[in-house]
């Protein structure tokens, strides 16, 4: 039990001392997006690639955003790592893509990437190519961001408050912060199925 205890202790202080501000900047992003006719590419590697497609379903189905994700497509994603490698990866899709300004590209990640160790470099080439096409640049990333959070226009950082738990921790704040983003009045164009379900059926009780 004490285990248990010290991580909801923990998930608690980082809900505490997240930034409220750059959720608010990572909204009107995005919201930008949407009046200009842009798209979202959101990307993730392993735990934060299944983030990505959840957060994804949610931008098109929620939110009326043209968003994607290119780990949801593992042909082309294994054919380009199997021919051209891995750190281009991210690159060469976005480049096909043709992404341009009035896009967003939306990184999710713990390190934010960093060129330097090698670690995610097919994120920062793809912020990169980003940044080039004058696409915006959204992150929800731990530690200090790494290159995502110098090149980003809003970026919320998961506050480290156990050095053992960097990864679970961001991870598992990556769907609350995306969750709050897609469920803000902003960005929200639909109802959530079980919300309105419970709202009709209070509203025929009262009727009765």
């Amino acid at each position: 039990m004490q285990f248990v205890d010290n991580f909801l202790g923990e998930v608690a202080e980082v809900l505490l001392a997240i930034a409220r501000d750059d959720v608010e900047r990572a909204v009107d992003v995005l919201a930008a997006t949407r009046d200009a006719g842009g798209r979202v590419f959101v990307l993730g590697v392993g735990g934060s690639a299944a983030s990505g497609s959840h957060l994804v379903n949610d931008l098109r189905k929620l939110c009326r955003l043209e968003a994607y994700a290119p780990t949801d497509n593992v042909s082309e994603l294994t054919a380009r790592v199997n021919d051209e490698g891995w750190s281009t990866v991210f690159e060469a899709w976005l480049r096909v893509s043709r992404i341009r300004k009035g896009d967003t590209l939306l990184v999710l990640s713990v390190g934010g990437g960093d060129a330097e160790r090698n670690i995610s470099p097919n994120l920062v080439t793809a912020l990169d190519v980003a940044r080039e096409a004058g696409a915006s640049i959204v992150g929800i990333v731990g530690r200090d961001g790494g290159h995502t959070a110098r090149m980003a226009d809003a970026c919320v950082i998961i506050p480290t408050v156990n050095p053992e738990h960097i990864t679970p921790l961001t991870e598992s704040f990556h769907s609350v912060i995306g969750h709050a983003i897609v469920s803000h009045p902003k960005l929200k164009a639909a109802a959530t199925k079980w919300e309105s379900a419970t709202a009709g059926r209070q509203q025929s009780q009262q009727q009765q």
